[in-house]
């Protein structure tokens, strides 16, 4: 059983959570291996696609051999039955784009980190009442920062990490962080379909040591 609270922390402390999901299972192993090298500890691969499963599957076998120490969750987890079946594959937390309490409940049974998408006040309540301990701002990109910091009060103590959006641009990422988010999600914006296509690795690299020491500079300035 994953540690929850070590899932959690590794996500904090690297400030960004990269996403993406793609058909090939070549290309998705080169990225988790790029990423890596860069320094990412925990990254969400998304269910977006019919590989999702098999390529998940095949990238938790690889990876502890090369990274023991690599946690990968799955995203887009709307149904019971997706939670059920990326558990048994070995998924390290369950990322969903919505608050579906069945998939709070295999998350719970399972001991680990369930971060469901909220987009008003009543779902983000009504996730902690199924024990989220990060909740998603999603689609970030249409509720802005300002949304984080007039809820924030109402949910003092609630970590948020907002996706969708959020660009590799430090006033971008220091908006979010001056509104209250712990992390961001960071996609296309950092992985993007070109990137996947031509298998353009080392801007990838770049792409990924840039983010984690903007998000590591305007957290740490923030915290102070």
């Amino acid at each position: 059983m994953k540690d929850k609270k070590v899932v959690l922390q590794s996500i904090l402390s690297q400030g960004i959570l990269p996403l993406f999901y793609w058909e090939s299972p070549a290309v998705c192993l080169e990225v988790m291996r790029t990423l890596y090298r860069a320094g990412v500890r925990a990254v969400e691969y998304t269910n977006r696609g019919t590989a999702a499963l098999d390529n998940f599957t095949m990238m938790k076998k690889v990876l502890a051999t090369e990274a023991p120490d690599l946690y990968l969750g799955i995203g887009t987890v709307k149904s019971k039955q997706d939670a059920e079946a990326f558990v048994a594959a070995g998924a390290d937390f369950i990322v969903s784009p919505i608050v579906n309490p069945e998939v709070a409940a295999v998350a719970d049974k399972a001991g680990l980190l369930w971060v469901p998408g909220c987009m008003t006040p009543t779902e983000i309540y009504t996730a902690q009442q199924h024990k989220a301990a990060l909740i998603k701002i999603f689609p970030a990109n249409i509720l802005g920062p300002e949304f984080v910091s007039s809820i924030r009060e109402l949910f003092q103590d609630q970590l948020f990490i907002p996706t969708g959006g959020v660009e590799i641009d430090e006033n971008n990422i220091r908006s979010w962080v001056k509104a209250g988010v712990c992390a961001v999600g960071l996609g296309s914006k950092m992985i993007s379909k070109d990137i996947l296509k031509t298998e353009n690795y080392d801007l990838l690299y770049e792409n990924t040591v840039r983010a984690l020491k903007i998000a590591r500079t305007v957290l740490s300035g923030e915290s102070r």
